[in-house]
Formats: C-alpha cells, sequence, structure tokens
C-alpha cells in the first residue's frame, strides 16, 4: 500500500475548542477511509504544522494520488470546524523520499 503524509498550517482556534480538539479532528476525519500511520505536531517557522501519515488501498498511481488529496481535503474540512487552517500539502512516499503529489 502507497504511505501518504498530509501536512496541514493552524493559524488559530475557534472559540470553545480545546487545542486537542484539532489533532482529533484531522486523525478522525482520515480514519474514515484510511489507516493513519502516525500523527505529530510540529511548529514550523512559529506557526503549527500538523503531520498524518496514512496508507491508501492499491490501485493505479493517479488514481491513489487523487485519493490521497480527496482524504486530505475532506481532513481540512473537519479541522476547519474547530480551527483555521493555511497551507495544505499531500507528499508520496516513493523509494524512501516524499514528493509533493
Amino acid at each position: 500500500m502507497p504511505s501518504f503524509q498530509t501536512k496541514l498550517k493552524i493559524t488559530g482556534l475557534k472559540p470553545g475548542n480545546p487545542p486537542e480538539s484539532v489533532m482529533a479532528a484531522a486523525v478522525e476525519a482520515l480514519e474514515t477511509r484510511h489507516h493513519v500511520e502516525s500523527n505529530q505536531l510540529d511548529i514550523v517557522g512559529g506557526v503549527p504544522q500538523l503531520s498524518l501519515r496514512f496508507t491508501v488501498d492499491d490501485r493505479d498511481y493517479s488514481g491513489e494520488n487523487q485519493e490521497a488529496r480527496t482524504s486530505a481535503a475532506m481532513m481540512r474540512d473537519a479541522v476547519e470546524r474547530v480551527a483555521l487552517t493555511g497551507s495544505l500539502y499531500v507528499l508520496r512516499r516513493s523509494r524512501g523520499r516524499w514528493s509533493p503529489v
């Protein structure tokens, strides 16, 4: 199964939501479609960034990439219920390297 990673910048919390609700929303959304291998919160240039690694079922290369992009967008929509977001990136692991999809 191909491995993908999504990175999403978080620019703020919406009122009434605790910080941990952001990662919970992201993981819950991705888990509805894929196996989430790992998740972490990093601070990049002073801005929080969620990083989630997940697998997509085998099929044709472009179909896998499209499914990963669609799932990342769904994850972003879920996170936007509790937080303000910035840039979203989707990467695919190939031969030990992460490349943008």
